[in-house]
């Protein structure tokens, strides 16, 4: 998750707007974590997560030691970048800094093909189906003594 605190030197605003900004016995945090979505198709599972403006270095897909898919995306904005010459922010929203989402996969993926790709701030990680034949063979019987 991601929080962000808005300015706090609000005065100049007429005091209705305040709640829109801040107030001050309690800041605004504001929360927001990228859009995700998951689609199945008849081989596999599609996990979309929308990010705009991050590219392929702003994200780490992993499997975790209990085989969950991981993604972390981090931006690092350097403070120059953050300064507009016009002005400053009074409320930023629209921007990730740090997420982290941990996903419980189905046991019918095949982990060693799991893909991901970055398209126009959008990642897509592949999860292939394990076919009937391969589940089938992973099944292990228990001899009962």
């Amino acid at each position: 998750m991601i929080m962000y605190l808005a300015r706090r030197n609000q005065d100049w605003l007429p005091s209705v707007f305040n709640d829109f900004f801040d107030t001050d016995f309690l800041p605004k945090m504001n929360t927001t974590a990228p859009a995700i979505n998951v689609i199945e198709k008849k081989d596999e599972y599609d996990v979309e997560l929308a990010a705009p403006g991050m590219t392929k270095a702003d994200f780490k897909v992993t499997l975790d030691e209990e085989e969950n898919l991981v993604v972390d995306l981090e931006k690092k904005v350097e403070d120059k970048q953050e300064k507009k010459e016009c002005g400053h922010y009074l409320r930023r929203e629209f921007s990730y800094t740090k997420f982290h989402q941990t996903l419980l996969l189905p046991d019918d993926v095949d982990r060693e093909k799991i893909a991901a790709t970055v398209d126009n701030g959008v990642l897509t990680v592949v999860l292939p189906k394990k076919s009937a034949a391969e589940l089938k063979k992973e099944s292990k019987v228990i001899e009962i003594q």
